[in-house]
């Protein structure tokens, strides 16, 4: 089967995740709360553990939603009223990282899960899953671009990570949780970095190649897709910014 017929339907969810991704990355960065996603994303991951661990996989979408809207609520809260507010994230994370694996320790593919949630194998996504998530990303967006700037104050936060919620609880069955993180840091991190175009733009232009990139290697050396992408977004994103920072630093002395 020839590589392409393969790999397109991968892509094409691969540059939706980017699309959508970039544009809250671009917001975390800013907002200076980088490991949000993480942890709402680890947070969701117990809905879908205890969904696997005593439903027998039913209601995984809304228990993953409902986890994730509670981590939302209590990081809106804590980004008005604590001091350290990436701590209190971090925090979360590991919470949500020890519920993960101590629901799932009872079950005999506890491990297998738990694998499939820190990086799936999109390969195997189906297309109605990527139409699915499509039209729900595409709503995300509208609510973020026409609703979002006119709140104010804690409903503002709210709305925010509310918003950021459902995209990572619709993300992570698809890509997992570390998947998810790599698209929303690496690309805004180095379009944030460079000053010639506009970042979202460049954002969306260098997640696609990475992207691109690593599932070309993926099919050609049968790696695991979603650690691929991991392993080639943070690759040359660390790369890409130590040689951003070193050439300001140059300018700077220019």
């Amino acid at each position: 089967m020839p590589a392409l017929e393969i790999l397109w339907p991968v892509l094409i969810l691969a540059f939706i995740l980017v699309g959508i991704h970039a544009i809250f990355g671009l917001e975390i960065i800013r907002r200076g709360v980088i490991f949000t996603d993480l942890a709402v994303g680890q947070i969701a991951a117990v809905g879908i553990a205890v969904s696997s661990a005593f439903f027998e996989g039913k209601y995984q979408i809304p228990l993953s939603l409902g986890f994730a809207l509670s981590c939302a609520l209590l990081i809106a809260y804590a980004s008005q009223n604590s001091r350290h507010i990436e701590a209190f994230i971090g925090l979360l994370y590991a919470l949500g990282a020890s519920s993960v694996m101590i629901v799932l320790s009872a079950g005999s593919e506890g491990d297998e899960l738990f694998k499939r949630l820190m990086a799936n194998d999109i390969l195997f996504v189906m297309n109605d899953e990527i139409l699915k998530a499509a039209g729900v990303y595409g709503i995300i967006t509208l609510l973020y671009y026409v609703a979002y700037p006119r709140l104010n104050g804690f409903l503002k936060e709210l709305f925010f990570f509310s918003l950021l919620s459902v995209m990572v609880t619709t993300s992570v069955p698809l890509a997992g949780v570390l998947v998810v993180f790599t698209l929303l840091i690496a690309p805004a991190l180095v379009a944030l970095l460079q000053y010639r175009f506009k970042p979202l733009l460049f954002g969306w232009i260098y997640g696609w190649i990475f992207v691109t990139l690593a599932l070309v290697l993926s099919y050609h050396y049968d790696w695991p897709t979603g650690y691929s992408i991991v392993f080639v977004g943070t690759l040359i994103t660390l790369t890409s910014v130590l040689w951003l920072e070193k050439r300001y630093q140059k300018n700077r002395k220019i």
